[in-house]
C-alpha cells in the first residue's frame, strides 16, 4: 500500500480525488478555518463571561485544542483519507459508533458554513448608513441581511466547485490577509490606547474561576480551534501526508494561538466595562466599535473589508471540509452513494457541496445571529473530539508495529487527559445547553438504524459491545451537568470544585471502557480510497 493510500482502487477510479495540495496551502487551510469570525466577536465574548481572566480561557483553550489536535494529527499521518475525522472512530469501534461521532462532526462544521456568513452581515450593520443599521435589530439578522448571508454561502460554494486547487490557492492569498488585518488591529489598538492610559479593568475575575471554564466551551474558543480539523479531513488530497499534515495541523494551532492572545490582549486595554461591568458591554461590532472611539478610521476600514475576507475564508474552507466528512461518511457506508461522486474533470465532490449549500440555508433561517449559533456548535464540537484520544490509544494497543509517520510521544498519558479535557469542555457549556446537544447527537441513532435497515438483526447486536459505552458516557455528563454546581448551570447537589473532579473520574472510567471496547482487528477496509 502506498502511504498516500490505503488500497487505492486502481487509476482514475470512481469517485477519486488527486494529491494536489501542499504542506503549505494545507497550513493555510487550517488557518484560514480558524482565523474567521471568531477573531471579530470572540475576545468580546469571553471578556463578557471571565472579565480579563479571559486571556487565561484562551489559554487553557489552545491547551486542550493542541492536545486534541496531537492525537488527532498521529491518525491524520497515519490514515490521510478524505474526512478523516468521521472515519477514525469506525476503524476502531464499528459503523453504529462511527456513525454516531461522524454525524456530531457534520453538524458542527457544517453549521459554521452560514454563521460565518452572519459574521460578516452583521459586522455590516455598523457601517456609516441607515440601510446597513437595519440589517441587524435586536440581536438577530433581519430578512434583507439574510438575503445577503445566503448570498455569500452561494460564494463559498462557488470557490469550492471547480476543484482543491483553485480553492487553495484562493485561500492561501485570502489567508495571508486575515492574519496581517488582526495582527495589525490588536497592535493599532494597544499603542493607541495605553497611550492615552489603561483605564481601570476591575478584579480579575470579576466571574469566578467558572467564569474562565465557561468562556473556553462556549464563548467562541472552542469554536475557533476548531479549525485544526481541516487539514485532517482533506489529508485526502494532500501531497507527502506524513510530513504534511503535522505541520499544517500544529502549526496552524501555535500560530493562531499568538494570533488571539494579541487580540483578546488589545481589547481588554482597549474597552470600557464601565459600571455594569465586562457582561454589560454590547458592541454589535466589537473590535470595529473600539476603533472608532479612537478614531482609527483607517482601522475601522480594513476592519469592514476583512468583515468579509476572514469569515468568508473560513466559511469557503468549512465548505470543503464539510463536503470531505459527507464524502467520508459515504465511504464508511453510513451515506447515499450519490454523495461519494466527484467530478470527473475537476474531482470536487460536488454532490456533497450541494448537501453543504442546501443545510446552510435552513440554518441561515432558524438560527439568525452569531452568537446564537455559536454555543451550541462549539459544544457539537467537543462531542466530535471525544473518539479521538480513545482512536488514537486503541490503536497503539491493536496496530503497534503499524507504520506511523508521525508518532506522539507520551500517548499513555495525553490520551485520557485529553480525553477528561473534553469531558470538562462538555460539562462547561452549562446546563441545559449540554444536554440539548447530546439529545441532538443521540438522536441520530435512528437516522442510523434507517441507513442501514437492510443489515441483519446480528449486525446491529454485534455493534452493541464496541457502541454502547458512548450513549452511556453522554447520558453520565448530562445528569452530572443536571445535578452539578450553579456555576455550570446544575442544581447544586455536587458542590464546585468537587464537580469537576466527578466528571474527570467519570470520565477516566469510560475512557478505559472505550479503549477496551474497540475491535480486536480494526476495519483498515473501510478506508480504502478510489485515488488518481
Amino acid at each position: 500500500m502506498g502511504e498516500g493510500h490505503i488500497g487505492s482502487n486502481g487509476p482514475q477510479a470512481p469517485g477519486a480525488l488527486v494529491r494536489s495540495v501542499g504542506r503549505w496551502p494545507l497550513l493555510f487551510t487550517g488557518l484560514g478555518a480558524m482565523i474567521g469570525s471568531g477573531w471579530l466577536f470572540g475576545a468580546a465574548r469571553a471578556a463578557a463571561l471571565a472579565g480579563p481572566a479571559s486571556m487565561f480561557a484562551w489559554v487553557i483553550g489552545s491547551i486542550i485544542a493542541l492536545s486534541i489536535a496531537a492525537l488527532a494529527t498521529e491518525l491524520g499521518a497515519m490514515f490521510p483519507v478524505a474526512g478523516g475525522m468521521v472515519r477514525y472512530a469506525q476503524v476502531t469501534h464499528g459503523r453504529p459508533l462511527g456513525f454516531l461521532t461522524a454525524c456530531a462532526n457534520w453538524i458542527a462544521i457544517t453549521s459554521v458554513i452560514p454563521i460565518e456568513a452572519e459574521a460578516s452581515v452583521q459586522y455590516m450593520s455598523a457601517w456609516p448608513y441607515p440601510w446597513a443599521h437595519a440589517l441587524y435589530r435586536n440581536g438577530t439578522l433581519t430578512p434583507e441581511a439574510l438575503v445577503i448571508a445566503g448570498a455569500l454561502v452561494v460564494v463559498y460554494f462557488l470557490v469550492n466547485y471547480w476543484g482543491m486547487r483553485i480553492f487553495a490557492r484562493v485561500n492561501a492569498a485570502v489567508t495571508v490577509f486575515k492574519l496581517f488585518v488582526p495582527c495589525a488591529t490588536a497592535l493599532t489598538l494597544l499603542a493607541v490606547a495605553l497611550h492615552a492610559g489603561v483605564h481601570p479593568m476591575g478584579p480579575f475575575l470579576p466571574y469566578g474561576a467558572s467564569g474562565v471554564l465557561t468562556a473556553v466551551a462556549t464563548s467562541g474558543i472552542v469554536f475557533a480551534y476548531n479549525g485544526f480539523q481541516s487539514p485532517l479531513n482533506l489529508a485526502g488530497e494532500v501531497r507527502d501526508p506524513g510530513r504534511s499534515v503535522p505541520f499544517a495541523t500544529l502549526g496552524s494551532v501555535g500560530v493562531a494561538t499568538i494570533v488571539y492572545l494579541l487580540l483578546q490582549a488589545a481589547f481588554l486595554v482597549a474597552a470600557h466595562p464601565g459600571a455594569g461591568g465586562w457582561a454589560s458591554l454590547d458592541l454589535a461590532s466589537p473590535f470595529a466599535d473600539l476603533a472608532l472611539s479612537f478614531q482609527l478610521n483607517g482601522i475601522v476600514a480594513l476592519l469592514y473589508l476583512d468583515a468579509f475576507v476572514s469569515p468568508s475564508g473560513t466559511g469557503a474552507t468549512d465548505m470543503a471540509t464539510s463536503a470531505r466528512l459527507t464524502l467520508g461518511m459515504q465511504r464508511n457506508g453510513t451515506a447515499p452513494a450519490v454523495f461519494g461522486r466527484t467530478h470527473p474533470l475537476y474531482h470536487a465532490p460536488r454532490p456533497a457541496l450541494w448537501l453543504s449549500l442546501i443545510v446552510s440555508f435552513v440554518l441561515l433561517y432558524f438560527f439568525r445571529g452569531w452568537s446564537i449559533l455559536a454555543g451550541a456548535i462549539s459544544v457539537s464540537v467537543v462531542i466530535s473530539y471525544l473518539m479521538i484520544p480513545v482512536c488514537a490509544v486503541a490503536l497503539r494497543r491493536r496496530l503497534p508495529s503499524h507504520p506511523r509517520p508521525w508518532r506522539l510521544r507520551g500517548i499513555a498519558v495525553i490520551g485520557p487527559l485529553s480525553f477528561v479535557f473534553a469531558s470538562w469542555l462538555l460539562y462547561w457549556a452549562c446546563w441545559p445547553l449540554s444536554a440539548e446537544v447530546i439529545l441532538l447527537v443521540l438522536a441520530c441513532v435512528p437516522l442510523y438504524l434507517w441507513v442501514r435497515a437492510k443489515d441483519p438483526w446480528r449486525v446491529h447486536r454485534d455493534a452493541v459491545r464496541t457502541a454502547l459505552w458512548f450513549p452511556a458516557y453522554l447520558i453520565a455528563i448530562a445528569v452530572l451537568s443536571f445535578a452539578g454546581s450553579p456555576q455550570f448551570g446544575g442544581r447544586g447537589w455536587i458542590a464546585y470544585p468537587w464537580d469537576l473532579a466527578a466528571v474527570a473520574a467519570v470520565a477516566l472510567v469510560f475512557f478505559r471502557w472505550g479503549v477496551a471496547a474497540s475491535l480486536s482487528n480494526p476495519d483498515l477496509e473501510c478506508l480504502i480510497e478510489p485515488e488518481v
